[in-house]
């Protein structure tokens, strides 16, 4: 399901080739997280703690973890840091991953609230969408190659 719903959200629902503990590690581990997403990651994975991505270049993502229930469900506010182009101030939307178990792989349901408008949900959508391909290729054991939106413009 690719959608921009109501309430301004964002939501996907991806099957990934992978046990749900693999995809939880690659959402919750920063190092394991910059090789499908980002260039530099920092988790304090606990509610309250920090959640901070350098996206791309100038670009940084950052929150705080919410709800930590491995490898079911993980929650964290997002946006991103002042000084970027991006309309989405930190911490000010709200990111849910939920890990279904489905016969060798996973089922991963995402939704990401609370965005302004519906252009930050159009692009915040397009964001989802690359990185979440990485995800899948990193998670079942494949290399995605250099992010090319680290190199230059997002395309």
């Amino acid at each position: 399901m690719n959608a921009v719903t109501e309430g301004i959200s964002v939501e996907r629902e991806i099957a990934i080739a992978a046990s749900p503990e693999t995809v939880w590690e690659l959402l919750t581990d920063p190092d394991e997280a910059t090789r499908w997403m980002g260039m530099h990651a920092t988790f304090d994975l606990r509610p309250g703690g920090q959640y901070r991505v350098e996206v791309i270049p100038g670009n940084t993502a950052s929150g705080e973890f919410v709800e930590i229930d491995p490898p079911r469900r993980l929650v964290y506010t997002w946006g991103w840091e002042a000084g970027t182009s991006m309309s989405v101030p930190a911490g000010s939307t709200t990111v849910e991953f939920d890990l279904v178990a489905s016969g060798d792989g996973t089922l991963l349901h995402f939704r990401h609230s609370d965005l302004p408008n519906t252009e930050a949900a159009e692009s915040h959508g397009h964001g989802w969408d690359h990185y979440f391909e990485r995800l899948a290729t990193v998670a079942a054991g494949g290399d995605p190659g250099t992010d090319p939106w680290i190199a230059g413009p997002m395309a």
